[in-house]
């Protein structure tokens, strides 16, 4: 019983990977998880498809891997964030689809709040921004427009999880109604230097406190799953939010340790230690998973369009055929020709904050090529990475802290060699890809080995930390700084209204 099961939610597809004791990849299965757009900037997912694919993915995995439910040592647990579900506790049914994470119908409610002055207490809080991207508007939307749900929730008849607790509901035959601090901490309802659901946020949304789930730490018994869903009692170990799972994957256990992770946008947490650190520069205070009861804290930053840039260099210009055609493009030039593209397609993220910028493309001249767009196109992934680290490395000072001396990376477009290169150059630091890229499902696996005893601590864990690449910079930095100062011109010039 050395072997782990990691159940990795996702916005796209629901996941299971089987890890062995050393952090390795024995198996995983995967399906994709239908999207639903009811109208403009709403999105939505089936709760009972996000259930049926992550058990049938379970179930699948087991197999692929010869192994039965009693080889499993433990589950672990992480998932898309501030999606939010809220079911029946007596038929266990939802009463509405979840609202996911990128769903923006409730941002009405959230510009009331900041007219009425709430934002100051909320990020003082919970370390957020006020944003309909967290689940505490999203939960009070199905109140509100759900007929019935608002009665229901006062009668105690209702409960409201993210993505994980909705999973350990249908894992333990709803024995089980509790989620993880690094999940409550994206809800904003959620006293972070406390770790407990806020009183006072709960009565801003008019939201009842019956609704919500025991918050426990990311590492604890979450109880068993139920024998007859995959063959044996299996413990659940660990829960934790996606982007935290993979900070914790990534062993970046200590403060000024930080990941970034490169996918349709970009995620880039930083380890702060048992510090609460507002960010003086738009980043986000969250809590980082916890493997005890001890409070332990990241600075966050997302970009909006990582490897999605790449996406429109196949769809919407047909550049290319498949995505992993874009390196050997973009490497057929020097460089990108004085070119920059500063993709905005939906606004610009941290630390910029302007959901009004636009995408551009500046610089071009009779000889720019789609080679030369292309690399552009990858350099923008790095420049606005940069932005972030930039970012974070600025808070740590102020707190006292130290520089962010190497990034670690993982996600798909992490095995792009030549973007992880331009990272490195323009950072001036080490950027280090690990062996195993999985560290989103690795870290739910490890915070599950921890509950459960398989492993004595984190530093074991950090002893099997293994770098596959370690990308050092060739650029000097007074060329870097060039670079970067004409990367943040093309910025002024694309949210300049």
């Amino acid at each position: 019983m050395t072997y782990l099961l990691a159940l990795d939610q996702g916005t796209s597809s629901s996941r299971s990977i089987v890890f062995d004791r050393q952090g390795h990849v024995v198996a995983q299965a995967q399906q994709e998880l239908p999207q639903i757009y009811p109208q403009p900037g709403w999105v939505e997912h089936d709760p009972r498809l996000i259930w049926q694919t992550q058990l049938d993915t379970a179930r699948a995995v087991l197999k692929q891997a010869g192994l039965s439910a009693r080889d499993i040592h433990a589950v672990g647990i992480t998932n898309q964030r501030e999606t939010t579900v809220v079911w029946n506790r007596k038929t266990g049914q939802p009463i509405h689809h979840a609202i996911v994470w990128q769903d923006r119908r409730a941002e009405p409610a959230c510009a009331r709040l900041r007219e009425q002055g709430h934002a100051a207490l909320i990020q003082q809080r919970t370390g957020l921004l006020v944003d309909a991207y967290f689940s505490g508007t999203k939960l009070q939307w199905i109140l509100n427009q759900v007929p019935g749900a608002r009665a229901q929730a006062e009668a105690g008849e209702l409960a409201f999880g993210t993505v994980d607790s909705w999973l350990m509901w249908q894992l333990t035959g709803g024995a089980v109604h509790a989620t993880d601090v690094s999940n409550a901490s994206r809800t904003m309802l959620f006293d972070i230097r406390n770790n407990r659901w806020d009183p006072e946020l709960l009565a801003l949304l008019d939201i009842p406190a019956s609704l919500m789930p025991e918050v426990r730490p990311s590492s604890a018994d979450y109880g068993q799953v139920l024998p007859e869903l995959l063959g044996a009692p299996i413990r659940i170990g660990g829960v934790g939010g996606d982007q935290q799972s993979a900070l914790f994957g990534q062993a970046c256990f200590r403060a000024g340790m930080a990941k970034n992770t490169y996918g349709t946008g970009c995620f880039m947490l930083m380890h702060t230690g048992n510090t609460f650190q507002t960010s003086q520069n738009g980043l986000l205070t969250t809590s980082a998973a916890q493997p005890s009861h001890q409070t332990e804290f990241a600075i966050e930053g997302s970009v909006f369009v990582g490897g999605a840039v790449v996406q429109w260099l196949r769809d919407g210009l047909n550049a290319i055929q498949a995505s992993g055609e874009v390196q050997a493009l973009a490497q057929s030039v020097p460089d990108s020709g004085g070119v920059m593209m500063v993709p905005a397609f939906t606004g610009l993220g941290a630390p910029y904050w302007d959901p009004e910028a636009r995408g551009t493309i500046t610089g071009i001249t009779r000889g720019t090529t789609l080679a030369h767009i292309a690399r552009a196109a990858l350099e923008s992934i790095a420049f606005q990475s940069t932005a972030l680290l930039q970012a974070m490395s600025r808070d740590a000072v102020a707190a006292g802290g130290s520089p962010v001396t190497e990034l670690r990376v993982d996600g798909g477009a992490c095995a792009n060699d030549l973007l992880m290169q331009i990272q490195a150059d323009l950072l001036g630091i080490p950027v280090v890809r690990p062996a195993v890229i999985e560290t989103t499902a690795l870290g739910a696996a490890y915070l599950a080995g921890l509950g459960t005893g398989l492993y004595a601590g984190t530093e074991e864990l950090s002893s099997q930390w293994r770098a596959e690449r370690t990308f050092l910079p060739t650029l000097g930095r007074a060329q870097a700084q060039e670079r970067i100062a004409h990367w943040e011109r093309a910025v002024r010039q694309a949210t300049a209204t």
